[in-house]
């Protein structure tokens, strides 16, 4: 009766969790009959890893405990984002230790291994080569960008799809009918307008699915079945996704950039804690970071890229959790230093001159001449060297002739930028001063 309680207090989309491969619903294209996988799972003779890559809510992790079971291996879980190589080691020892008292093998699952860094995932190596463990890793992201080389070139690669509305479908009715694991006991229904209207919502994730329907159950009042304007109030509410290709993944990340922008360093902070929490890639965060530095940082302050950067390497040699004081030290750098553009629209206004101008030649004065035949073509010819003079500025022509002399950067008078500006207007007079007179006319 305990183990029974238990059970139930468990959320719903863990307590349907199928345990065997007939009871599996979607990625037909893995495990149809016949499939390559399937056979390969239920031949139960196999010892290499695994890595599953996909979207949320796909069966990555309900196939790693079938798997376990179709081995008869201790099936032993752990994420990537709250354990290091201190629980690693640990499990380990543990699994060394079952094999030789017991014969037991372990399967080692590690959920978002791509939030291992590089070195993180090194630990792992010996023990999958020795047979310590079999691991089966799940991952959002691309694999051969986030995964070690060496332990991807020991590991079989599946790609898992998102479900499609009708394999969602099928997981509702069954959640429904389901006395022993799911709602069945408590005799709701639900009006098929309303689980279309929800599996639609879930985008193809299960586990959002499930709990959608749980959520609906705890709140529904009356005798009549789960109407549609029931799940149109849940999804509207919240239960929004945090899809990393998605719409709200730009929310996120623009709602960062514009509180850093606008110098606001507890709404940066906020952001950037809200993206991490919701699994998004540190290292996408970090690229984002880098970008800001330059865009909107600029030459206002020249450290903030070096700092970002160096953050960007940090997250990457320490990983998560460890590197999250590093991004914040970032976001709040970012947040509280001076503020400028004039880099970004330095460059665009020089890629639009390049798009819109004619490809004019360099000017003769302007390039090198190494051999006899470009030095008698006038190539250098006329070419002024500033550290000769004493100032070490010189009046010389830089652009084309035939596009004249342009305009681009701008620097502003906050932070290190009006010192870069003081010096331009110096450098302006200087060569005023250093100009040869305009030849007059005969």
């Amino acid at each position: 009766m305990e183990l029974f309680e238990r059970k139930q207090a468990s959320p719903l989309a863990d307590r349907m969790r199928p345990d065997s491969l007939d009871g599996f619903v979607g990625q037909q294209h893995l495990l149809g009959e016949g499939k390559a996988l399937r056979r390969f799972l239920e031949s139960g003779r196999f010892s290499s890893s695994m890595i599953f890559w996909g979207p949320p809510g796909t069966g990555k992790t309900t196939l790693a405990r079938i798997l376990a079971g179709l081995v008869e291996a201790e099936f032993v879980s752990f994420s990537a984002v709250t354990s290091g190589v201190k629980e690693v080691r640990g499990i380990v020892a543990a699994a060394r230790e079952r094999l030789l008292l017991h014969g037991r093998r372990t399967l080692l699952f590690v959920d978002e291994i791509h939030r291992f860094n590089k070195a993180q995932q090194d630990a792992f190596l010996p023990h999958v080569e020795d047979g310590t463990i079999i691991l089966v890793g799940a991952t959002t992201e691309n694999p051969s960008f986030e995964v070690n080389s060496a332990l991807l070139s020991r590991s079989r690669v599946y790609t898992l799809q998102s479900l499609g509305e009708e394999d969602v479908l099928v997981l509702l009715e069954r959640a429904l009918a389901d006395e022993e694991k799911g709602l069945g006991a408590r005799g709701l229904e639900a009006e098929p307008e309303a689980l279309r209207l929800l599996a639609a919502g879930a985008h193809g994730d299960a586990r959002a699915a499930l709990n959608g329907l749980e959520m609906l159950a705890d709140g529904h009042e009356g005798e009549g079945p789960i109407r549609a304007e029931e799940v149109a109030e849940v999804i509207q509410r919240g239960a929004h996704l945090y899809d990393k290709a998605g719409e709200e993944h730009f929310n996120l990340i623009s709602a960062l950039h514009k509180s850093l922008r606008d110098s606001d360093a507890d709404a940066g902070l906020y952001w950037a804690a809200r993206m991490l929490a919701s699994g998004e890639d540190p290292l996408y965060l970090m690229r984002r970071l880098v970008r800001f530095a330059s865009e909107d940082v600029g030459n206002a302050d020249p450290r903030a890229l070096t700092l970002a950067v160096s953050a960007m390497q940090t997250v990457h040699f320490l990983g998560m959790p460890e590197a999250d004081t590093a991004i914040a030290q970032l976001v709040l750098y970012l947040a509280t230093a001076p503020k400028s553009n004039a880099v970004y629209k330095a460059v665009k206004a020089a890629k639009d001159d390049v798009e819109r101008l004619p490809d004019a030649p360099v000017p003769l004065h302007l390039r090198n001449a190494p051999t006899r035949l470009m030095k008698e073509l006038g190539f250098g010819e006329g070419y002024r060297y500033a550290h000769d003079d004493p100032d070490g500025v010189v009046a010389q022509d830089h652009f084309p002739e035939e596009i004249g002399r342009r305009h681009y950067y701008f620097p502003t008078e906050r932070g290190y930028e009006s010192r870069i500006r003081a010096f331009q207007a110096w450098l302006r007079d200087m060569r005023r001063g250093k100009a040869a007179p305009e030849k007059e006319g005969p």
